[in-house]
């Protein structure tokens, strides 16, 4: 097992751990046009407590990677959302430019995701 995955898991476990505690947070930033946002927020923190632990098993690596890729992309227009949010709520600069550096980072954790748990599992 690399570094590479243990810091995966680390990453989604964690973060899935904040969706099912901190549900809220996860709830505003959800698209307007998406239905059910907060069992959507909750089914998401479960799939990324799955994917983080599931890349750390041989046997279920690199379906957990590809899992990890699909909820990266699906998630893709919360980040788009969160933008939208500060934007609306006229927020800092500083804020704003953080947000969109985040939107080009969910392509390098893909690239991640897919590096360490797929391509090295071949």
């Amino acid at each position: 097992m690399t570094l590479s995955l243990v810091l995966i898991a680390v990453i989604f476990v964690g973060a899935g751990v904040l969706h099912l505690v901190k549900p809220d947070a996860y709830v505003r930033i959800m698209p307007p046009w998406l239905p059910s946002p907060m069992a959507l927020v909750l089914i998401s923190g479960v799939l990324q407590i799955l994917g983080g632990v599931g890349v750390l098993v041989p046997a279920t690596r690199v379906v957990a990677g590809w899992g990890l890729i699909a909820l990266l992309v699906a998630v893709f227009p919360a980040n788009v959302q969160m933008l939208l949010n500060a934007r609306a709520a006229h927020a800092s600069t500083l804020w704003v430019t953080g947000l969109m550096a985040r939107l080009p980072l969910q392509a390098a954790l893909i690239y991640w995701v897919f590096r360490a748990a797929i391509r090295q599992s071949r």
